[in-house]
């Protein structure tokens, strides 16, 4: 994909003082020189990838903002009228800094803006050149730039980014199949506009690109389900939708019905939020400051702080939709760790950061620690080839472990990791968690994996059964079930007079979910439930095409010690936990420590 002509953006990596962390993904030891930079700067849009590093880093910056800078938070959680508020500000000069998601990715033009800072890696090069351009609107003159990498594989992506910018070459999309859920939801607003003819509508719908080679048996597939609910939930009244006119064309039932689907249409399936407002007289919810992902409220207890808004704030209680809040300003706060607007690096980066590491004719442009790691790793343990993969074995402590580094991004890596950690419990090994980041991958068990067949291992056919029984077990298949049953119109959050909360969705939505896997299980809603977690949360198709690269080109490395590389992830060791009988191995394994020690 090739980006627009004009003048060249000007970016370049700021390198802190202190050098580069081996871990971390905030940024947080450069953020002396990023206010530094600010000062210098007459407007600065410092961009992050998620809400937690936005927050993070504004109360970083203010911590430091001894001038009384005007600095202000844009992100999408915040309540509609702060970042309308900001947005003005911005637009009459009075701010130097925003500390922003991609809430600011586009359509705001602001020609005052003369630098985008970017904490942390980019993880695609055309979301950034997106993110440049929002710097310096004069004609014939370049954007300017900063990338601030917060670990030292981050180094390496950012000068990946900067190539591919000044190449011109960027990464982009794939072409997606169109869903079924989304296309129940067309037909349900062509009922609900005018009876329409079967056949008509098909070759209408097949006219769409996403839906070209839509075959004729799911068509009748999602009129079935929008006029009964499908074999299983035909019994109920509610999910019969449209019905036949006496012309044979379908039509919506009735205007309750119309009502209740235009109060709830749209593709876009948000994380169920709710209001947080500051606590009023007796009790009672007072002015609104933005929102918050539920799932996060589940993790907090009344009495406890957290961060929102660049502010400190106390839970008081949830009451229906609703969050009560007092300020807490001298409290250290429980940081908020939201889990939407979470980039994985791009299948383009990854390719050309495995070009770069290889080819150390390209390390002059990294600084010496950076350098000096690389030559740690080649000489304590190897340095891939672009097509390979490198695996390696070694102990640490009472534990064994096996790394790998595909450089395809957190969530491929944790689909396989979670495929992995199941074929080895099979084989005994004893699995008991493992580690992810956008680069590596680390499993540790309770048996050496030095002997094992890798390649084996690693076979391509761990997306077949091994798939389907993890997705089944796991947690993602119900919330994948949530959004489609949303979208095609199964469940709806809005109803006349009323709105369900998130808890009251999941209910519903747990309850069909398992009555359809019990009586029919090639339920539509199912196939597209299998479908979404596969493309959007384990990212099924990046695995397969790992794999094939991978396939008899992997690098093993048995070591007696833990490489250069894979001192990142044991700073994060302990995050997850292994599926199978690994756990009670570690029990009887911790029981039989502890009777040593007593009888000693």
């Amino acid at each position: 994909m090739r980006g627009p002509p004009g003048p060249a953006p000007v970016v370049d990596v700021l390198i802190a003082e202190g050098g580069v962390p081996w871990a971390g993904h905030t940024a947080q030891h450069a953020m002396g020189q990023v206010y530094e930079i600010i000062k210098r700067h007459r407007t600065t849009l410092i961009f992050v990838n998620t809400r937690f590093q936005a927050e993070f880093a504004f109360q970083e910056l203010w911590k430091l903002n001894e001038d009384s800078l005007p600095i202000a938070l844009h992100h999408g959680s915040l309540a509609a009228e702060q970042r309308r508020r900001v947005e003005a500000a911005m637009a009459r000069g009075e701010l130097k800094a925003v500390v922003c998601t991609s809430t600011l990715d586009l359509g705001i033009d602001w020609g005052d803006v003369d630098l985008v800072i970017q904490l942390a890696a980019p993880k695609g090069a055309a979301r950034m050149v997106q993110r440049i351009g929002r710097a310096n609107h004069r004609m014939d003159e370049p954007s300017k730039a900063l990338f601030v990498p917060a670990n030292r594989f981050e180094v390496l992506e950012c000068q990946a980014a900067i190539e591919a910018i000044a190449e011109n070459a960027l990464d982009g999309d794939p072409p997606r199949t169109g869903a079924l859920d989304v296309l129940a939801q067309h037909v349900m607003g062509c009922a609900c506009s005018e009876p329409f003819d079967l056949l008509e509508l098909y070759d209408e719908v097949r006219t769409a690109g996403p839906y070209r080679e839509l075959s004729w048996e799911d068509f009748e597939g999602v009129i079935e389900f929008v006029s009964t609910g499908g074999y299983a939930l035909k019994t109920y009244d509610r999910f019969r939708r449209i019905v036949k006119d006496l012309d044979g064309r379908w039509k919506a039932r009735g205007e309750e019905t119309i009502r209740r689907h235009r109060m709830n249409v749209g593709a876009i399936v948000s994380p169920a939020m709710l209001s947080v407002r500051l606590t009023g007289r007796g009790g009672r919810p007072g002015r609104k400051l933005g929102e918050m992902e539920e799932g996060f409220l589940e993790m907090l207890s009344p009495g406890d702080t957290f961060i929102f808004g660049g502010q400190v704030w106390r839970l008081h209680a949830v009451t229906g939709v609703d969050v009560l809040v007092t300020p807490a300003p001298h409290v250290d706060p429980k940081m908020p760790s939201w889990g939407s607007s979470k980039f994985a690096i791009s299948s383009f980066l990854a390719g050309k950061v495995r070009r770069m590491m290889s080819d150390d004719s390209t390390w002059h442009v990294f600084p010496d620690e950076v350098r000096e790691w690389l030559e740690a790793q080649r000489l304590h343990s190897a340095l891939p080839r672009p097509e390979e993969m490198l695996v390696e074995t070694f102990p640490q402590g009472k534990r064994h472990f096996l790394t790998c580094y595909p450089f395809d991004g957190r969530h491929a890596h944790t689909t396989l990791a979670m495929l992995l950690t199941r074929r080895l419990d099979r084989l005994g090994i004893g699995p008991l968690g493992f580690v992810c980041n956008d680069y590596s991958m680390a499993i540790w068990s309770l048996r050496p994996m030095d002997g094992l067949d890798l390649d084996a291992l690693f076979e391509e056919d761990m997306l077949g059964d091994d798939l389907e029984a993890w997705l089944d077990e796991s947690f993602m298949m119900k919330r994948a079930f949530k959004g489609v049953a949303l979208i095609s119109g199964l469940i709806e959050r809005r109803m006349p007079g009323a709105e369900k909360s998130g808890r009251q969705v999941s209910f519903s939505t747990d309850l069909i979910y398992d009555v359809l896997r019990r009586h029919q299980p090639d339920h539509l809603l199912l196939r597209c439930a299998r479908s979404d977690a596969a493309t959007n949360l384990v990212e099924v198709e990046r695995v397969g095409q790992m794999l094939s690269r991978i396939k008899g080109r992997l690098r093993h490395v048995s070591l007696t010690h833990v490489s250069p590389f894979a001192v990142p992830m044991f700073m994060e060791l302990g995050r997850e936990r292994a599926p199978g009988g690994a756990g009670e191995m570690m029990l009887a394994e911790a029981a039989e420590d502890l009777i040593a020690r007593a009888m000693g």
